[in-house]
């Protein structure tokens, strides 16, 4: 028989979120690290807010629910809290129970900035890599570095010359642009929406986008992430960040000897750079060119055919 569709009243439930979540569910070891390391962090949290005043956002559920804007790719912090208002899944992550409120996004955006101008995600990072330099995960000498376009928040049509006033849409929410005829660099134009942006593509055969570069530096022994910088995006842009990842990751307590990374890198500056850290570049020799700076002397090293397999698994 055809079952009732009838709209049901609230009801109470007596199942807690966790007994809702299946327990090979991806997101359970996740929050487990994740627990340990807020847990540690704690401390640093308490400096970071006065003893008395209004309740703030728990610094350790805003980290949670910043975590999971970035593992589902969530536009935007007001998409992110609507998505926390109905998505049980994400309530149990973030810790919260059924019947709380979720924060206005104003609130939760101030103090998102207080942990970022705390350096809380720096440090949530570091401990995190703590856990795994703990459990022997991670390579001490061998790294790849490669880098990566992320495209930008703003549409092409906010990408208007830097010279001349724009004129008035005829439709605020979507204006008609024509761009026929008109050369377009980021010497002579800028985006409206979000100035820092850049127009960049990956390479030839590829449309232009308005974008910024990351970069991203990895251990080779697990191909964890061990650093990573966004910069605006330039034609050599991935080159120059080169020598502030190895920085960092001397910071970090690493020791690289061995850098692998794309036919990108395949520069003199760039490889000299890398030789001026006392770190050998393990960098793809670019056949497009007369001359690689790479040769012979670091080739011939099996540890360089291993560095390239790491970084086309990259």
């Amino acid at each position: 028989m055809r079952g009732e569709h009838e709209q049901q009243a609230p009801m109470w439930s007596y199942i807690s979120p966790e007994q809702r979540i299946p327990q090979d569910h991806p997101l359970r070891p996740i929050r487990t690290l994740v627990d340990a390391v807020l847990k540690d962090l704690s401390p640093r949290f308490s400096r970071l807010y006065a003893k008395t005043g209004r309740p703030s956002v728990a610094p350790e559920r805003l980290l949670r629910a910043l975590l999971l804007q970035v593992l589902y790719s969530i536009r935007s912090e007001r998409q992110l809290m609507e998505q926390l208002d109905y998505n049980l899944l994400y309530r149990w992550f973030v810790g919260l129970n059924m019947d709380d409120p979720i924060w206005d996004v104003s609130v939760f955006t101030k103090n998102r900035q207080r942990l970022l101008d705390g350096e809380v995600a720096e440090a949530f990072f570091d401990a995190v890599l703590a856990q795994a330099r703990g459990r022997e995960l991670l390579s001490n000498e061998h790294f790849t570095v490669d880098g990566t376009l992320i495209q930008a928040w703003a549409g092409l049509k906010s990408f208007q010359r830097k010279d001349v006033p724009p004129a008035p849409p005829d439709d605020p929410g979507n204006p008609t642009v024509n761009f026929r005829g008109e050369k377009r660099s980021n010497v002579t134009h800028q985006s409206t929406t979000d100035p820092e942006a850049r127009l960049a593509k990956k390479g030839r055969g590829f449309e232009s986008k308005l974008a910024y570069v990351g970069h991203a530096l990895m251990e080779n022994r697990h191909g964890l992430l061990v650093d990573f910088q966004l910069t605006q995006a330039s034609g050599t842009a991935e080159r120059d960040v080169v020598p502030q990842l190895l920085y960092d990751a001397k910071l970090r307590g690493f020791h690289p000897r061995t850098l692998g990374a794309d036919k990108a890198y395949d520069a003199r500056e760039c490889v000299a750079t890398i030789r001026e850290q006392q770190v050998t570049p393990h960098v793809a020799q670019n056949t497009s060119r007369r001359r690689s700076a790479i040769d012979r002397r670091t080739t011939r090293h099996p540890g360089y055919a291993l560095s390239q397999r790491f970084e086309e698994a990259g």
